[in-house]
């Protein structure tokens, strides 16, 4: 068996370049890997074999060995990634993170412009099973395509019109080297499941349906293209600086809001959108019209929405936590802002004048407690510093690590950059120090 168009897919993308092909030992990326290193002469190419060693299995140890001597006598460079541990709450992504950061580093140390993965059709029929069952976005739907952006180099997928079977055959007619994987015959995986149960029945129905499956998938990417293209206007009106403006958003059409909220994914998940579903987007569609002024739902991969008034982001989950430091003469906070002693003439809520007959010190600096109250200057009376934050709209989740100073009798005595407290005097009084918030 020959492969024609995976050949001719890197000889129309490859030329005078060094290349990464990520390569696992299997029959795909070996099959892979020989194709490329037939070509390498014809075409100028620098090949480097990137191979990670999950050390998952026995056999681990052994495929390594295999890969590095098929490098050793084709003239290959071969890089290695061997992980010998893994984030217990969700393996799977673990190891694809640490897996493509190395694929990353293998682009850029050797400058490359390509990187080629031996995703086939078979692996793009079961994504897209998957994602159907799972809910996706339009793009989501569509699984994966022959090429994809990623940073400053292009992932290529040259072996996705081939079946396994295929390429298989294909191996074995060259007797290429190539390790079996038996955990993927365990169904306790799904997508083997799906190969298995689902996959199986679909290719004895039509022993081409890979090929309906890739025109599916090329159709809804053509579809995807055209919308993003017609709503591109309407993402940069309502994007700026990292957060989307709500009332824009409740404005706009239903489909050009959800194609908003998907870009928004896009952003922070790139490909990866195995994560996302079409509950994920329901739910920060939901947020957008909610009624209450700010909101935080929980993402995969620890990611976070946050609504902040007429605001919306996506960012990295930070866990809450409480904080007390006692203050000298410089500090820097959990917020990366500074508080200081100074001789600044300003009368700003971001400077703070203290007399020791008032004060007991020394001076404290921590975050807001349940209950907090200040006696706020010229107010007959105290208020919830709650209540201030609100007050100022300051997001939900800046409240969390903003300052409160108080004194050694735990009398707040100011909130910087909100409110000073009684306890603040003028320039004209008697005072021992002055603070300033930058």
């Amino acid at each position: 068996m020959k492969m024609n168009e995976a050949v001719k897919i890197i000889k129309d993308n490859l030329r005078d370049e060094s290349v990464v092909v990520a390569t696992s030992g299997g029959p795909d990326s070996m099959a892979l890997l020989y194709l490329v290193n037939s070509l390498k002469e014809s075409l100028n190419l620098k090949v480097v074999c990137a191979h990670v060693n999950h050390k998952l299995r026995k056999e681990s140890d052994d495929e390594a060995v295999m890969v590095k001597e098929f490098c050793r006598k084709n003239n290959l460079i071969f890089k290695i990634l061997t992980i010998d541990s893994y984030n217990d709450d969700n393996f799977h992504n673990d190891a694809r993170i640490k897996r493509y950061n190395f694929f990353d580093s293998c682009v850029n140390s050797c400058q490359a412009k390509h990187l080629l993965t031996a995703h086939h059709g078979d692996d793009l029929m079961e994504t897209i099973l998957m994602r159907i069952v799972r809910g996706s976005s339009l793009r989501g739907y569509s699984g994966f395509s022959l090429k994809m952006k990623k940073n400053n180099y292009i992932i290529l997928r040259p072996l996705i019109n081939y079946t396994k079977d295929e390429i298989l055959c294909f191996v074995k007619d060259n007797n290429i080297p190539y390790a079996v994987d038996v955990s993927n015959e365990k169904d306790i995986y799904t997508r083997n499941r799906f190969r298995k149960y689902i996959l199986s029945p679909l290719k004895k129905e039509d022993n081409m349906v890979h090929e309906k499956f890739y025109k599916f998938s090329k159709t809804l990417q053509l579809y995807d293209d055209y919308v993003s293209k017609e709503t591109a206007k309407f993402f940069n009106e309502a994007y700026t600086n990292g957060e989307l403006n709500i009332k824009l958003l409740q404005s706009y059409d239903h489909l050009i809001r959800i194609k908003i909220i998907e870009k928004l994914f896009e952003q922070h998940y790139q490909d990866d959108l195995t994560f996302i579903t079409d509950k994920h987007i329901g739910l920060v569609n939901d947020l957008i019209f909610s009624s209450k002024p700010n909101q935080i739902i929980n993402l995969p991969n620890g990611k976070v929405c946050v609504k902040s008034y007429n605001f919306l982001k996506i960012k990295d989950c930070v866990p809450t936590f409480s904080y007390e430091f006692e203050f000298d003469e410089f500090i820097t906070l959990p917020n990366n802002k500074i508080i200081k002693i100074s001789d600044t003439l300003s009368n700003s809520n971001n400077v703070c004048r203290l007399s020791k007959k008032d004060v007991k010190f020394p001076l404290y600096i921590r975050n807001r407690k349940e209950g907090d109250k200040i006696e706020i200057k010229g107010l007959n009376g105290s208020k919830k510093v709650k209540d201030i934050f609100i007050d100022k709209k300051i997001p939900k989740e800046d409240r969390l690590m903003w300052p409160v100073v108080v004194d050694s009798n735990n009398n707040i005595v100011w909130i910087p950059g909100l409110k000073k407290s009684k306890f603040d005097k003028q320039k004209f009084e008697n005072y021992d120090i002055i603070l300033e918030y930058i």
